[in-house]
């Protein structure tokens, strides 16, 4: 792939942010070093008749290298929390959202929605064909992810989601759509020899239209 992928989620605001701030810092300081050691292998290199001297340390510059570092790695930590918080930790109201469960085995991906009565795990559940998953636009989605056999891990670059599903249990994450649209999914942990063929499609829409596609779906099934 090429370029950033547009983001099509509200996660993908603060977690770009995020990465340009640590790709500055982390640039800055890899210039930075890297700069001082070419000075000093420029600076101090051998030379005929030159003398090597012997030092026990500078505890000022010690100090210094460390606290810096240290003082920057606080502040990234400091600076991610609510990021983390946001995306990974509070899960929307379940009233409020779609709640949709996800298996991975290999080598597919397989969706199964609440029926009529708004639940999963129930008679009329609504399971969609294989790698084909559809969500609503504008509206929390929550993931109840699993695996059958072996980690998987469930990542749609566009929706700035990625996360382990884990054989025998499950794992929740949730995101919100904020375009339509069809994105790929793909499994970003090596899971067997057909891992590279584990690839779904996610279609983002409005919500008439995925009440129309599930219908169809439902219909189809019975």
């Amino acid at each position: 792939m090429g370029g950033v992928i547009p983001g099509a989620s509200t996660f993908a605001g603060p977690i770009d942010s995020l990465f340009m701030i640590v790709l500055v810092i982390t640039g800055a300081a890899f210039i930075l070093v890297e700069g001082v050691l070419l000075y000093f292998l420029i600076r101090y290199r051998r030379r005929d008749g030159g003398k090597a001297e012997f030092t026990s340390g500078n505890r000022r510059i010690e100090l210094t290298w460390t606290i810096i570092p240290g003082i920057m790695l606080i502040g990234l930590a400091l600076y991610q929390y609510n990021t983390w918080l946001f995306t990974k930790v509070y899960l929307p109201d379940a009233s409020e959202a779609l709640t949709v469960g996800v298996i991975s085995h290999q080598f597919e991906w397989q969706a199964t929605y609440p029926g009529q009565d708004g639940k999963l795990d129930t008679q009329d559940d609504v399971t969609a064909p294989f790698n084909v998953l559809h969500f609503p636009v504008n509206k929390p989605v929550i993931i109840r992810l699993s695996s059958e056999d072996v980690i998987h891990s469930f990542f749609v670059p566009a929706l700035r989601v990625k996360q382990d599903a884990l054989p025998g249990r499950n794992v929740w994450l949730w995101f919100e759509g904020t375009q339509s649209g069809s994105f790929e999914l793909a499994c970003a942990e090596l899971c067997g020899l057909g891992h590279y063929r584990m690839r779904g499609q996610v279609t983002l829409e409005p919500q008439a239209d995925f009440d129309a596609w599930l219908a169809d779906i439902a219909a189809r099934g019975q």
